[in-house]
């Protein structure tokens, strides 16, 4: 048995996200209240509070997969397994898919789950670079040259955790090229799509470019629903039968009111409602994040996201990433997630699509802590 690998961010988040007085690790946009999703719908509510609280679907409401199947061209609801959260569909395609040894190529870098089961389950890891002085945009040769014909699985995530890139067509096509040529899957995490910063139209899906995609979906990140964990998987109907079958083994199925208020707020009439309040705190929210990166210049910068209600903000100070985190967290109260956790020292993921009112004090307590260390240029 390999050695256990724990997932750092997540522990660190899992401990403290509810014990410091200012929560900037989230990666999705400000949570949602049932008022708001309600909006001038009190049928709407009257309805859920006569919902008997049984066992839904294992595999989600029809309601809730047919949502969901229109999200992607061509698919329909024997095409959709629903999760508790994007993280259960990562790990039912992997167990589905992929034996202990058999290689997985993982984007890098990314939310790193993915990473981490390969190592704890057994696979042979290999990896492929975002290229932070091109913008962030991947390595394709590198992808190229990592992928061999004993490649089972290559997994990106786009958009991206934690630096906002998109993948632009010519980009996606050649993923595609690449696992087509290997006979490799294809597993692309797409939780922050509708989470556009700069761009009206949503991000575009793998699914459908290629027959073995398997498309990871959230309403945590661009929809501010995380505490439905409600995810999804879409491919095609006889692995989503599969990865069932192992869903039957982890959680059963999602609760039956995640699924109804699921189905709700992926409804037509709402849905373009949610992902323009999300567009809203990112669009309000990185000019404020912006600003106070440009009052400390020559120490903090980043990439412009394209997208996700986080940046990944590369600073100028002679101190750890995970060290800043720590002290930040234990003198300031205020909780970011260390580059360290994706790989990459000297840079810390902090999150922007929150009110001003909560996002302006916490990064005045991060301002605070930079002034306290000297501000020492490395």
């Amino acid at each position: 048995m390999p050695r256990f690998q724990p997932f750092v961010m997540e522990r660190m988040m899992s401990k403290f996200e509810k014990a410091v007085d200012y929560n900037l690790s989230e990666s999705g946009v400000h949570p949602l209240t049932l008022n708001e999703l309600f909006q001038d719908d009190p049928e709407g509510m009257a309805r859920l509070m006569s919902l008997e609280m049984d066992y839904a679907h294992a595999n989600g409401i029809p309601d809730l997969r047919r949502n969901i199947a229109a999200l992607y061209p061509g698919a329909g609801p024997e095409n959709v397994l629903v999760t508790v959260g994007a993280i259960e569909a990562n790990y039912d395609i992997l167990w589905s898919l992929l034996s202990p040894g058999d290689e997985i190529v993982v984007m890098l870098p990314n939310y790193m789950q993915i990473w981490g089961l390969a190592k704890n389950l057994g696979f042979s890891l290999k990896t492929f670079s975002l290229d932070e002085k091109n913008g962030w945009a991947p390595d394709l040769d590198g992808l190229k040259k990592a992928v061999t014909r004993k490649t089972k699985l290559i997994a990106v995530c786009n958009p991206n955790n934690p630096t906002g890139y998109i993948l632009d067509k010519k980009e996606m096509e050649a993923v595609v090229e690449t696992a087509r040529g290997a006979g490799a899957w294809i597993l692309a995490d797409e939780v922050y799509a509708g989470a556009e910063r700069t761009a009206e139209e949503q991000t575009p899906t793998f699914y459908g470019l290629y027959d073995k995609v398997l498309a990871v979906g959230s309403l945590s990140k661009a929809y501010g629903l995380p505490g439905l964990r409600v995810g999804w998987a879409v491919g095609p109907a006889e692995i989503i039968d599969e990865l069932w079958a192992r869903h039957e083994y982890l959680t059963l199925s999602a609760t039956m009111l995640s699924n109804h208020l699921a189905a709700y707020a992926l409804s037509p009439a709402v849905r373009p409602r949610l992902i323009n309040r999300g567009r809203g705190f990112i669009r309000r929210g990185y000019p404020v994040l912006e600003r106070w990166m440009g009052e400390h210049e020559g120490i903090l910068s980043a990439v412009p996201p394209r997208a996700a209600a986080i940046a990944f903000v590369k600073y100028n100070l002679d101190i750890p990433s995970t060290r800043f985190v720590e002290r930040l967290r234990e003198e300031k109260k205020v909780l970011i997630v260390p580059g360290d956790h994706f790989g990459l020292d000297h840079f810390v993921r902090i999150s922007y699509g929150l009110p001003h009112e909560y996002l302006t004090p916490a990064l005045g307590r991060i301002h605070e802590l930079i002034a306290e260390t000297g501000a020492i240029k490395r």
